[in-house]
C-alpha cells in the first residue's frame, strides 16, 4: 500500500495508515477520506526555484508530468554534473505522482539539488526516485521541501550503492499538512560511505516525517547520520531511522544521531532510532535527545541586551547549523543557510 498507488487508482483503501508500523505516526488513511481529482498540465512559464540558476541543467516535473517523457537521467562514466531537480505542484485540490530513475556510472559524480515546491494548496503528491551508483560513483543530494498550504506529499528515494561509492544527503523541510521524505539505501559495504542528514523547522500545524532505512549487506561499510529539528505551536515531527547490519557485514561503522528542540507544550516529536546488528566486529551507536532551548544561554544573551525573539532565533540557528555546515556543495550550503535564516526571521 502506497500513496502513489492510491493516486494512480483513486482508491483510498491503498493508503498506508496507522496499522502499518512504519506509518503509525503519519496516518494517511485516517486523514484522507477521499482523493481530489487528477491534476492538469501547467501552461504558464515556471518561475525560478529555490536553487536559482545553480548547476548545469534543470529538470522540472510539474504536476507530476516529466518533460518530454524522459525515462531517466544518466551521468556517464567519469562525468561530473550538477542537476536541479524540481517537483512543482501548481494546481490546487488535485493529485499527481511522478517517478524518475537516476543512474550514475563508474566514477561519475552528481550533485542533485532537489526541491519540492508547492505553488498551489490542498494537493496530494507522490514522488519516487530510483538511484543507482556504479563502482566509485559519488552523489550529494540536497533536498529543500517547501510544500503548499494543506498539502500532502510523500517523496521516496531508493538508493542502490556499489563498492567504493559515496552518497551524501541533506534534507531541509518546514513540513506540510502531512509530509514524509523517505530514503532507503542498499549498502554493499566494500568501502562505500553514506551520510544521511536532516533539518526540520516546524510551526503552525505542520507535520514532517523523515524516515530512513540503511541495509548493510557486506563488510567494511560506513554510515553516519545526523538529524536536528525544532517544533513549535502545534506542529509534529517524526524521525524514524533504521540501520540493519546483516550477518557477515563485519567491520561496519554505523552511527546515528537525532536531536530535537520543542518550543511549545502542544508540539510533538516522535522518534524511533533503531540498530539491528547480526554481525560481529562492528562499531555501531545511536543517540536521541529531545529538550528545550538552553535557558542559561538564553539568559546570557538577554543580559547583553539582545531581544528574546532574536536570541531564540540565533540559538536555534546555531543548533541546526551543525547539519547545514556538513553540506559539501558550496552553493547548496549557501542556499541552506539562507533557508534556515528566512524561517527563523534572521
Amino acid at each position: 500500500m502506497t500513496l502513489a498507488a492510491a493516486i494512480r487508482t483513486g482508491d483510498v483503501t491503498l493508503l498506508p495508515g496507522k496499522r502499518d508500523e512504519d506509518w503509525r505516526w503519519t496516518d494517511l488513511r485516517g486523514l484522507l477520506r477521499a482523493l481530489p481529482g487528477p491534476s492538469e498540465a501547467e501552461t504558464d512559464p515556471l518561475a525560478p526555484g529555490p536553487f536559482g540558476e545553480l548547476g548545469d541543467r534543470e529538470i522540472a516535473i510539474v504536476n507530476g508530468r516529466v518533460p518530454g517523457g524522459a525515462a531517466s537521467f544518466t551521468v556517464a562514466a567519469g562525468q561530473r554534473c550538477v542537476l536541479r531537480l524540481r517537483f512543482v505542484s501548481t494546481c490546487s485540490e488535485c493529485r499527481h505522482e511522478a517517478a524518475l530513475p537516476i543512474n550514475i556510472h563508474t566514477g561519475g559524480e552528481l550533485v542533485l539539488l532537489e526541491s519540492h515546491e508547492g505553488r498551489g494548496h490542498g494537493y496530494v503528491a507522490a514522488a519516487a526516485l530510483d538511484i543507482r551508483l556504479e563502482d566509485g560513483a559519488r552523489l550529494e543530494r540536497i533536498v529543500l521541501a517547501g510544500d503548499g498550504e494543506g498539502a500532502v506529499n510523500v517523496a521516496c528515494a531508493e538508493v542502490t550503492l556499489s563498492p567504493r561509492t559515496r552518497f551524501a544527503q541533506t534534507i531541509l523541510t518546514d513540513g506540510a499538512r502531512r509530509q514524509r521524505i523517505e530514503t532507503r539505501v542498499d549498502h554493499p559495504g566494500g568501502d562505500a560511505e553514506v551520510r544521511l542528514d536532516g533539518v526540520y523547522l516546524l510551526k503552525g500545524q505542520h507535520h514532517a516525517d523523515l524516515t530512513s532505512v540503511v541495509d548493510h549487506a557486506g563488510p567494511d561499510g560506513v554510515t553516519t547520520q545526523l538529524t536536528k529539528g525544532v517544533v513549535g505551536d502545534q506542529s509534529r515531527a517524526v524521525f524514524q531511522g533504521r540501520i540493519v547490519v546483516a550477518e557477515g557485514a563485519d567491520r561496519t561503522d554505523a552511527r546515528m544521531g537525532h536531536h530535537a528542540l520543542i518550543l511549545s507544550d502542544r508540539a510533538e516529536v516522535d522518534a524511533k532510532p533503531e540498530l539491528e546488528i547480526y554481525a560481529d566486529d562492528v562499531a555501531c551507536a545511536h543517540g536521541n535527545t529531545i529538550g528545550a532551548l538552553d535557558e542559561d544561554a538564553l539568559f546570557y544573551a538577554r543580559q547583553r541586551g539582545m531581544p528574546e525573539a532574536e536570541a531564540r532565533a540565533l540559538l536555534t540557528a546555531a543548533f541546526v547549523g551543525e547539519v547545514v555546515e556538513r553540506i559539501g556543495h558550496e552553493g547548496g550550503r549557501d542556499v541552506a543557510r539562507a533557508w534556515v535564516a528566512e524561517r527563523l526571521g534572521l
